[in-house]
């Protein structure tokens, strides 16, 4: 697929954690805030920046991460309350097979002042809520997901790697193969095949992996860098893409304001459909 065969479906000055849910489209700006539906004038939790995280839950609440906690929203009244908290912050989030899910930490107050982050952590919130630490003292806890067989847990470390974790009969992590040596990794989706779909904030294409590390394809986009992808439509072959200046990504690292609206949302048609996303199915008070 070349960078032409993507359509422009929306800006803004850095986007991300998108998640695809049917026909409804939802994704963030981390510097402007809030949650946006595609073709939708709604904005939902407006004042929450730095959202890198969005799951949707079984009654239909999204599940929005981000400074301090996981908050969760109800997109038909406007309800929210917070899901779990006591994190500096909250990043990708992906639901498991048993109404839970798994997620990462990171150090979002640093980032905010322009500093380097602390390590990051994976974490699992169970259907109960009850929260267990998988792993701790990583780079950046960034995009993840789960095979099918729910065996590996695959994850993007960034600044450091994509790796592979085995997941024991314990629920809890092994020790770590590489996936990719790939610094710049960041947002990461499932396709039907079990191959891993990866995006890199310094890289102008995504890179598509089978469970093993072996490279399966390359798929140029239209930008320099990209925060997220997600299979969706109908026959989940439609690609939607977060894109941004690799600029923009280091002014954001740097606390720096972003003055353009630069990132763009596209669609583009996938060669394979991806893998179908699970939901939590927490007890929420909406």
């Amino acid at each position: 697929m070349a960078a032409a065969d993507f359509e422009p479906l929306a800006r803004g000055f850095f986007l991300e954690a998108l998640l695809v849910e049917g026909e409804d489209v939802w994704f963030t700006d981390v510097a402007r805030g809030g949650v946006r539906r595609l073709g939708s004038d709604q904005v939902l939790l407006e004042d929450r920046t730095m959202i890198g995280g969005l799951l949707m839950n079984a009654d239909g609440s999204l599940l929005v991460a981000g400074l301090s906690d996981i908050t969760w929203v109800d997109p038909s009244t406007g309800a929210s309350g917070v899901l779990v908290d006591g994190f500096p912050g909250t990043n990708e989030m992906r639901a498991d097979t048993a109404g839970g899910m798994v997620f990462g930490t990171i150090d979002l107050p640093a980032i905010l002042r322009g500093e380097k982050p602390g390590s990051s952590s994976i974490c699992r919130l169970s259907a109960d809520r009850r929260l267990t630490v998988l792993r701790e003292g990583l780079a950046f806890a960034n995009g993840l997901t789960l095979s099918a067989d729910v065996s590996t847990l695959f994850f993007n470390e960034s600044f450091a790697a994509s790796r592979a974790f085995p997941i024991g009969p314990d629920g809890m992590l092994g020790d770590p193969r590489l996936l990719a040596d790939k610094p710049d990794c960041d947002g990461m989706a499932l396709d039907a095949e079990g191959n891993v779909w990866i995006t890199g904030f310094a890289s102008g294409e995504l890179l598509c992996l089978a469970p093993d590390g072996r490279e399966v394809r390359r798929l140029q986009l239209p930008g320099d860098a990209c925060t997220n992808v997600r299979f969706g439509g109908a026959d989940l072959q439609d690609l939607y893409v977060t894109v941004v200046e690799a600029a923009a990504a280091q002014a954001l690292a740097e606390g720096a304001p972003l003055t353009e609206q630069t990132s763009v949302l596209y669609r583009g048609r996938s060669p394979v459909r991806g893998a179908p996303l699970a939901r939590t199915a927490y007890k929420l008070n909406s």
